[in-house]
């Protein structure tokens, strides 16, 4: 279920219920999804063992993701979850994105994807990333085959994988470790570590079909794809092409976004009425006004109206209030007052008079369509010399094509003594004495609030990685080896549709001629803007002046490299009494750049009330030696049937932040067979991703009816946030006219540090032998406790503007306030906010992952049911050591429990498959400081 509400929503118990059949081809290759190693694991390689040795193979050794230690089955002191190639296509995912975001892998926290086509996002449009335990998506690190994947995206904030790379149907099964692993895979890997590990069995060809359809329309997915394998006496290869496609979903083919409400309710004196009876009511329907532009409510932008300063004495259109007016709608009728108008806005007058829908808003994206082309082969060789080397590569190369399309208000400035003004309008007061972008230094006399339409953004991705390596094993022990080097390369170009500022201003300096008008400055072959007029206001304006003004698919480009080669070995270290202690040791070099270039108009502010941006552009490189230690300290006694001690650690020097050191300590201990307990505890350190130290300043605007003064009077105003506003000097009727405006940059000129993490882990096994006549049941329990310290992040303007103004210590206490800058009084109040990278003081993240497994056999097949639930009992963080922790557990996009349960029957070649995926409802009353008895908003 995706959800585009910013502040107040309707969130409640959420599911998503997936019956499938499959047929034939699909076969059971391993337990599922599992946290717990010792479960899942154990009986994947069992399984494996069972079929490599009816086919007279020997059984090969692996590396699990989460140790660098080679060993034969997945034990390990973490935890580690798996799901495989049949699972996703069971539960109906269709790419390796969709099972990656899924419930099972993220524990119902927010991610970004297609979702968030009308936002600004790292990774830039249609980008798709991936964040454990809610910790942000540069925080978990993506392996394909063990080897990382780099950044790829457009714009200047590049810095995570995007999902769309990866090769989904080579895909064999996923590792997801839930744990910090930076002592073994260094930096990124806080919340925990995803693994992809890809076919390599394959013999001939296989052809792979998927198509997904929505119950109500829309969004519809589809994806072609051949795979091929072939192996000989001393060489193997296989490879994949693909086609993924996935269409629009608009706001118009969605009952729930056709028409959003406020959902308000009268709260007086501790008596609170029915819901929606606080809504602005729409005078032209009688019912609750519609705010579809956006997914906050009480938003909407203005449309079909001009802005003048307040006129006293004018008439006033249905459902107005009072007498005295600064918005005005076309009125023919009205023959007194502002002759032409009635009065929409200004006084105590709210949204609910002026016109917020345009039938073009429901053509805007709420899922944004993407195709992409993907191709992966990799091989290996047998050389017979360096220990049995094998030479082996890997070669990825992916294409990825989005668009969005969004809605736009058109704010169009004419400025005082303008020819273009008609003579009732020639006289008005004037909206502000100040100049505006496009005023040509005149003071604004009258500002055209038109609904312009739809506009286009594009993003185009093409990413390619390519890796060789050399493997093999020392002749005289048993000691492995493994050297490798990537090379990947993000290359992407996107594209906005765009006023320009200059020629806006360009067309607005007019004089009369022949009975029309011209430009004064006739360059660049100017077309005079059209004069203010009812046909105008409502959004019908000259083609030709169009062409001239908005310039379509003003294009940047964004460049990310990375080169990264690494060595590493390992094999037994001495003999124990208990066993052989292990080792795996090795040595990674990474180099990482970006190049971001907006369009030129982007780089010099030249588009008009849209985000502007600089030139993002650095390098950084790290070098890193690490090193594993495993002990048999104990084994096949009485009360220890197994203990074992894991260490690691990792040295790591960044040029840009100099050096550190993590650690990570674990603990296997079975007492007896049919019980585990493990623990572990360590630390990270991750420097700052490129775009987070270079990112060239950014300037955005948010709508003006963000401020969260905005008419704060018709709140309560016994309120934190009303006496906020009051203590500014603004009045209880206070209408922001002028948007807010976001700056950001990066942080490494102004100190930004890196940012280190303590994570602990504690787990329970239970696996009881039970007869057989009862199944195979397992039940595991893991406690995990992250925090991180001096973390780099953003905390967005809206949630900063929030925070800062639900403070009681407001301005005066610091914190978010120290962000918020408002223009004094005798201007426009404007706000500025600055929303760059900085250290955030502290993140904590703490709670349980609960699974259970169970295996019978039932009639003619077999029955397997798997279920996953995560508990948090904190979600924390806080900006400035000073300030006290914020803990968002059970609040939007935080919900305290979610789950999973898979039921699988599988008879022959055929499998029923039911799917549930469960989040909890979540509650944000204590973020905006409301009681849920008496608030006026509905959160929950």
């Amino acid at each position: 279920m995706s959800r585009r509400q910013k502040q107040f929503v309707n969130t409640s118990t959420c599911s998503r219920t997936i019956i499938s059949l499959a047929v034939g081809a699909l076969l059971s290759m391993s337990a599922a999804q599992s946290v717990f190693a010792q479960t899942a694991a154990d009986t994947k390689a069992k399984e494996d063992k069972e079929k490599q040795e009816a086919k007279g193979q020997a059984v090969e050794k692996i590396t699990v993701t989460g140790s660098r230690i080679v060993r034969d089955t997945f034990n390990s002191v973490s935890p580690i979850q798996i799901i495989t190639r049949d699972e996703t296509t069971l539960s109906g995912f269709s790419s390796a994105t969709d099972a990656l975001q899924g419930t099972a892998v993220t524990a119902g926290g927010a991610q970004i994807n297609n979702a968030f086509g009308g936002f600004v996002t790292n990774g830039g449009p249609g980008a798709n990333t991936l964040s454990l335990r809610g910790l942000g998506a540069t925080r978990t690190l993506i392996l394909l085959n063990g080897r990382r994947v780099s950044p790829a995206g457009s714009r200047g904030s590049v810095g995570s994988a995007d999902l769309n790379v990866l090769p989904s149907s080579i895909v064999d099964h996923i590792e997801i470790l839930k744990d910090g692993a930076s002592s073994i895979y260094g930096s990124d890997a806080v919340a925990g570590v995803v693994n992809i590990v890809t076919r390599k069995n394959l013999n001939g060809f296989v052809l792979d079909g998927q198509y997904n359809t929505t119950e109500g329309g829309g969004g519809e997915q589809k994806r072609l794809s051949v795979a091929y394998g072939g192996t000989g006496d001393n060489w193997y290869l296989t490879g994949s092409a693909e086609l993924y496609g996935r269409k629009e979903l608009t706001l118009g083919q969605r009952d729930w976004t056709s028409c959003q409400t406020d959902y308000r309710r009268t709260s007086v004196n501790g008596v609170v009425g029915a819901w929606g009876s606080a809504d602005p009511i729409d005078p032209l329907t009688g019912k609750s006004k519609c705010f579809t532009i956006t997914g906050t409510g009480n938003n909407g932008v203005t449309i079909n109206t001009i802005g003048t300063g307040t006129i006293a004495g004018g008439v006033g259109a249905a459902g107005s209030v009072g007498t005295s007016f600064n918005r005005w709608r076309p009125n023919s009728s009205v023959t007194t007052g502002l002759v032409g108008f009635e009065g929409v806005g200004g006084g105590a007058n709210s949204l609910a008079v002026r016109d917020t829908f345009d039938k073009r808003m429901l053509q805007a994206s709420l899922i944004t369509p993407v195709d992409t082309k993907t191709a992966f082969v990799q091989g290996g060789y047998d050389i017979h010399a360096l220990g049995n080397g094998e030479v082996y590569f890997e070669a990825l190369v992916n294409n990825r094509k989005s668009y969005g399309n969004s809605f736009r208000q058109l704010s169009l400035d004419y400025a005082r003594g303008s020819p273009l003004l008609p003579a009732n309008l020639s006289a008005t007061p004037v909206v502000q004495s100040a100049p505006t972008l496009i005023t040509n230094g005149a003071a604004l006399q009258v500002r055209a609030f038109i609904g312009f339409g739809i506009y286009r953004t594009d993003a185009e991705v093409d990413y390619n990685k390519a890796t060789a390596g050399l493997k093999g094993s020392l002749p005289w022990s048993d000691w492995t080896y493994d050297a490798s080097f990537s090379q990947a390369k993000s290359d992407a170009s996107y594209s906005f549709d765009q006023f320009l500022t200059n020629r806006l201003a360009q067309s607005l300096d007019v004089v009369a001629s022949g009975g029309g008008f011209v430009c004064r400055n006739t360059a660049n072959g100017c077309v005079a803007a059209p004069a203010l007029s009812t046909a105008v206001i409502g959004g019908v304006l000259p083609q030709q002046w169009l062409d001239f003004v908005y310039k379509k698919a003003d294009t940047g480009t964004t460049v990310y490299k990375e080169s990264t080669a690494n060595f590493n070995t390992g094999g037994t270290l001495f003999s124990m009494p208990y066993g052989k202690a292990r080792g795996a040791f090795g040595a990674e070099y990474r180099r990482a750049e970006i190049n971001d270039t907006p369009s030129d108009n982007m780089q010099t502010g030249n588009v008009y009330n849209f985000s502007s941006a600089t030139i993002t552009r650095g390098k950084d490189s790290v070098r890193e030696l690490y090193g594993e230690l495993e002990f048999p300290l104990l084994a096949g006694l009485k009360g220890a049937e197994e203990l074992t001690a894991n260490v690691s650690g990792r040295w790591t020097d960044y040029k840009s932040y100099g050096s550190d050191t993590t650690y990570k300590i674990g603990l296997l201990y079975t007492p007896i067979k049919s019980v585990t307990f493990r623990a572990s505890e360590g630390t990270s350190y991750r420097a700052p991703a490129l775009f987070e130290q270079f990112l060239g300043s950014t300037s955005g605007f948010l709508s003006a009816t963000g401020d969260p003064c905005n008419n704060y009077a018709s709140g309560d105003p016994t309120s934190v946030r009303s006496k906020n506003c009051a203590s500014e000097g603004l009045p209880g009727n206070f209408n922001a006219t002028s948007s807010i405006q976001s700056n950001t940059i990066g942080g490494a000129a102004a100190g930004l540090k890196a940012e280190t993490s303590k994570n602990r882990t504690i787990g329970l096994v239970l696996q009881p032998a039970l007869p057989a006549v009862f199944g195979d049941i397992s039940f595991a329990v893991d406690y995990f406790d992250i925090k991180v310290d001096n973390g780099v992040s953003r905390v967005g303007t809206a949630g900063i503007l929030t925070l800062c103004y639900n403070d009681p210590a407001f301005s005066s206490g610091g914190g978010f306030c120290r962000l918020v800058t408002r223009a004094p009084a005798g201007s426009n109040r404007a706000l500025i906010v600055n929303d760059s990278y900085i250290n955030l003081s502290t993140d904590i993240v703490r709670g349980f992952d609960f699974t259970v497994r169970y295996n019978r056999t039932i009639g003619p097949g077999q029955l397997r049911v798997n279920a996953l639930v995560t508990q948090y009992k904190e979600q924390s963080n806080r900006v400035f050591p000073t300030d006290p922790l914020l803990d968002s557990n059970g609040q939007l996009r935080a919900p305290k429990m979610t789950g999973t349960l898979d039921l699988n029957y599988k008879v022959k070649g055929w499998t029923a498959h039911y799917g549930l995926d469960w989040i909890d409802a979540t509650d944000s009353y204590a973020f905006y400081q409301e009681d849920p008895a008496t608030s006026t908003y509905k959160l929950n």
